[in-house]
């Protein structure tokens, strides 16, 4: 029993998971039995269950999406020097990250750009 395929993942806000969370300690229903009432999975339960006897309500508030800081920066126009740096800087680390997972080295720039493989072939 899980989501249609193509579907989107369900958000449960605060007051559903307390809602949830509360008939467990409250009122004694057992993890089973939620799960299948509320078509939700075990290990989101138990950890909904652990955050609120560790942190209380605030322990079932919405995570904030980390994501890629730099995705807003992309499509700027105007940068102020800062950030364009940093966005700069982020693109070179990516890439010689890239470089150093397929093992070779750029020699040269622009139309004599040369590839240059750092390991012998001849070696596994």
């Amino acid at each position: 029993m899980g989501r249609p395929k193509g579907g989107r993942n369900r958000k449960w806000t605060k007051e559903e998971k307390l809602r949830i969370v509360k008939r467990h300690l409250v009122d004694h229903v057992g993890q089973r039995t939620l799960v299948k009432e509320e078509s939700i999975s075990g290990g989101m339960l138990r950890h909904w269950i652990s955050a609120y006897l560790d942190q209380g309500e605030e322990g079932l508030e919405p995570k904030t999406r980390r994501g890629n800081p730099f995705a807003a920066l992309h499509t700027s126009k105007n940068l102020r020097e800062l950030d364009r740096l940093r966005l700069e800087n982020a693109k070179q680390k990516i890439e010689i990250e890239r470089r150093l997972k397929k093992g070779y080295m750029v020699k040269g720039a622009g139309a004599e750009k040369e590839f240059i493989t750092s390991f012998d072939p001849n070696t596994k």
